[in-house]
């Protein structure tokens, strides 16, 4: 049984090795041909009864139906997906292309041709200068450059300064209309053109481009009953189930529980300080009596990493740049170091230095996903659902709506209102007239 596990797991071993190589000889970028295959074999995993071998164009068509439908994943990742899963259906495979496949067959789509970019070009230098001066984040300064080389790939020019609005307006039209982003990843796409050209190259572009919009979608929250929650976080232990239960708990966004400084625990008051949330501002939410006792035991075995760290000559923690400069000694006080840290040290990439960073996103997202399976719940699960069931079982408790605005940290009310709408009983309780 075992030499047959073993056979199992190296011809699967060798196929998928087979489908990387396939994706690097088409010249995917070395840095997507993880999430290539990590579609692919989503795809595979997505009809049990059905052998890979023998899958159709009809299989590809309902799995990027059913992605769609998912509450975690944007335009941009189905339409990766559908280039992934082509791939593997016609190229790898060998799946005949029909004419009359229609709707059904798997659309070929254009790939972001990313244009590679040597990283001493000036205009290059100079943009990640100005994000870093304006204190950019480290993820903003990542997705601009990508989207600025994603413009360059599509209009064919290695410098920025050659090209002009004609070039925006078609890359952008082009982002509508044959790649079918959201309304927001084409705002975003335009903003760090809009950023490229008038805060580096001093080019401001026209106010009016005149460019096919996207679509704006208003899809309404996935929320999870309370029974769900609780199956949910039933199946989550240590670190990664206090995570979540603080995230649902205090309605908190992935990041901003990850992010969590000793410091912003008020034991005492029972609250907790979300600081540079979304948008930059900080605000106050509940801490959740029940984790009042956890945390502090958690609390407790963080200190004594910390002291490890300080006797090995470590301890320091990221800061924002004022405040290191500010407190110089400030990054190794207990009050500052993350509620959740890592288990291994790592190099921060800007500055080099050694550090204990906070638990990666990817862990709890991960985590979740494989206890939604576990507690056999059908719903699309992520961390975010968690904060959107926070603030619908609020509601469904009598609590005001504007409470609930400053607990999230919304600027609009508008924003918190569209939980309103899965209530359990909305507006006057109307009832089905079947009941």
């Amino acid at each position: 049984m075992d030499s047959r596990k073993t056979r199992i797991k190296k011809s699967s071993e060798e196929f998928w090795r087979g489908y990387r190589d396939l994706l690097s000889r088409r010249g995917v970028e070395s840095t997507r041909i993880t999430h290539y295959q990590r579609w692919a074999v989503d795809f595979a995993r997505a009809f049990p009864g059905v052998s890979l071998r023998s899958r159709q164009p009809e299989h590809g068509r309902v799995y990027l139906e059913n992605l769609r439908q998912r509450e975690n994943v944007h335009d941009w990742q189905v339409a990766q997906a559908r280039e992934a899963v082509a791939m593997l259906l016609y190229d790898y495979l060998g799946l005949p292309r029909r004419p009359g496949d229609h709707q059904a067959a798997l659309p070929p789509v254009k790939p972001y041709r990313r244009m590679p970019i040597a990283e001493d070009a000036s205009w290059l230098v100079a943009v990640r200068q100005e994000l870093r001066l304006r204190h950019y984040s480290k993820r903003t300064e990542e997705a601009y450059l990508s989207w600025m080389k994603a413009y360059l790939g599509h209009s064919g020019d290695e410098d920025p300064g050659k090209l002009g609005a004609e070039e925006v307006r078609a890359f952008l039209t082009y982002l509508a209309d044959k790649r079918e982003v959201s309304a927001n990843t084409q705002k975003q796409a335009l903003n760090a053109l809009v950023f490229l050209y008038e805060q580096v190259l001093k080019q401001p572009l026209e106010e009016d481009l005149d460019f096919a919009r996207a679509k704006r979608a208003r899809k309404l929250p996935v929320v999870l009953s309370r029974s769900e929650v609780a199956a949910l976080l039933a199946e989550l232990e240590g670190t990664t189930g206090l995570i979540c239960r603080l995230l649902y708990g205090a309605g908190l966004r992935l990041m901003e529980g990850l992010r969590l400084r000793v410091k912003d625990l008020d034991f005492d008051q029972g609250q907790l300080h979300v600081r540079d949330g979304k948008g930059g501002k900080d605000r106050v939410t509940v801490l959740p009596g029940q984790l009042v006792a956890p945390l502090r035991e958690h609390l407790e075995r963080v200190r004594n990493l910390h002291q490890r760290d300080l006797a090995a000559g470590l301890g320091a923690v990221w800061m924002p740049p004022a405040l290191a400069r500010k407190y110089p000694n400030a990054c190794r006080e207990w009050g500052w170091q993350y509620v959740f840290p890592a288990q291994a040290l790592s190099v921060e990439p800007r500055s080099l230095a050694t550090r204990r960073h906070h638990v990666h996103e990817s862990a709890i997202q991960k985590a979740l996903r494989q206890a939604a399976r576990r507690a056999a719940i059908a719903k699309p699960v992520s961390p975010h659902v968690l904060r959107h069931s926070f603030a619908t079982h609020l509601l469904e408790s009598g609590y005001d709506i504007r409470t609930v605005q400053e607990l999230l940290g919304h600027a609009d009310v508008k924003t918190t209102m569209i939980y309103t709408h899965v209530l359990n009983k909305p507006g006057l309780a109307v009832k089905s007239p079947l009941d």
